[in-house]
């Protein structure tokens, strides 16, 4: 049922949530990165599209892989300790990408960036648990699923203001930079320590937890291969590598603004969470098919629904995760965190893989039955958590 506006929260916790939601900015920022500026990686370091590919994948599998361990560490440390370490092994990460002259040392760099990119959710879910009450949750969920947005936003930026005056390692130590900035919020997490253990979860609430996050992997797939990939699927259908990255921060901006406007609504109706999930993943799968088209319209309307819609529902299934473990929140930004990292390890060397085998057109395509299959396991376990 539908209800009327929740209360508004102090500055001070929104600050907090800040803190947070640009930590999940910076901390993802290295693979998206490599992914935006690949145009001119590839060549410089004489590595092929599945070569480079692989080393973003590397990048998602070190957060995915490691989240159980990155999990145990951020919730037995206070957060601003936890965010901290996350922002500065992102900036380190890209200050030695910008360095790098071959194949294995990215990979190596990458594997790194990744594991500390892994400590970020699971203090999401346990700050927004504590300073954020039930009626604005998912404005602040959407606040940090809208931060992941934010990384191709200033991945595009770094590739048109940067990369294309003055070369990829210098985007790369202009990115090292922007991902020190977290560090000015971290003030405002104090007060949110070490995280109180809950009460073990049921088998129906883990059946819930199997289908949400296999759900979250599969959409993840091909939504994450477009934002990776952005850049290229332009140029392939006929724009320029700026109007390329310019695009990708419009997108991501879009991205932005539907995850927070997402968040607004339903937090007056938070019941309702797993079936606009359900409908965002869908029709980030339309998005995809748009894409697969190959042409300058298909491309634009496709990658629009792919990252506003396709992209949107990261911080709203957070929410929803919450709200079914009210009592584990650092496993509720555990299971959004290895689904969705699950999924964006496959993504860039299967989608390099398939692309360079069969076109973009192909590869693109495989996403978007990824995304149907993906809505499909969401809307079941929304079905089987609503048997409790």
């Amino acid at each position: 049922m539908t209800v009327g506006a929740p209360p508004r929260l102090g500055h001070r916790t929104w600050l907090a949530v800040g803190a947070v939601a640009l930590t999940a900015t910076v901390g993802v920022l290295p693979g998206f990165a490599v992914g935006a500026l690949a145009a001119f990686v590839e060549p410089d370091l004489r590595v092929s599209r599945p070569a480079l590919g692989l080393a973003m994948s590397v990048f998602y599998a070190a957060t995915a892989l490691g989240s159980p361990v990155a999990k145990r560490i951020a919730a037995r440390l206070p957060a601003a300790w936890v965010l901290a370490a996350a922002a500065l092994t992102a900036s380190a990460t890209m200050l030695a990408v910008s360095q790098v002259d071959g194949e294995g040392l990215l990979i190596a760099v990458l594997a790194v960036g990744g594991f500390a990119n892994g400590l970020v959710q699971p203090v999401a879910g346990r700050l927004i648990a504590v300073k954020v009450h039930g009626g604005r949750r998912s404005l602040a969920a959407g606040l940090v699923g809208a931060a992941l947005g934010a990384g191709p936003l200033i991945a595009g930026l770094l590739v048109a203001l940067v990369a294309v005056p003055h070369g990829w390692r210098a985007a790369m130590i202009a990115g090292a930079v922007v991902a020190l900035l977290p560090l000015t919020l971290l003030r405002h997490v104090r007060g949110v320590g070490a995280a109180v253990p809950g009460q073990p979860k049921t088998g129906r609430v883990g059946g819930v937890l199997v289908l949400w996050g296999a759900a979250a992997a599969l959409s993840a797939v091909g939504n994450n291969a477009v934002a990776t990939y952005f850049v290229q699927l332009g140029t392939h259908a006929g724009m320029s590598t700026s109007l390329s990255g310019n695009l990708l921060s419009l997108s991501a901006f879009l991205a932005i603004a539907v995850r927070l406007g997402a968040g607004v609504l339903t937090d007056r109706a938070p019941a309702r969470l797993p079936a606009v999930i359900t409908a965002m993943m869908a029709c980030g799968a339309v998005g995809l098919a748009l894409i697969a088209t190959g042409t300058s319209v298909g491309f634009l309307a496709g990658a629009v629904l792919a990252f506003t819609a396709g992209w949107g529902w990261t911080g709203l299934l957070l929410a929803a995760t919450i709200r079914l473990l009210p009592g584990r929140t650092e496993n509720a930004g555990h299971t959004v965190q290895s689904g969705l990292y699950t999924g964006a390890a496959v993504a860039p060397f299967s989608f390099g893989a398939l692309s360079s085998a069969y076109g973009f057109g192909a590869a693109a395509l495989a996403g978007a039955v990824a995304g149907v299959v993906a809505a499909a396991l969401l809307a079941a376990g929304a079905r089987l958590a609503g048997r409790g």
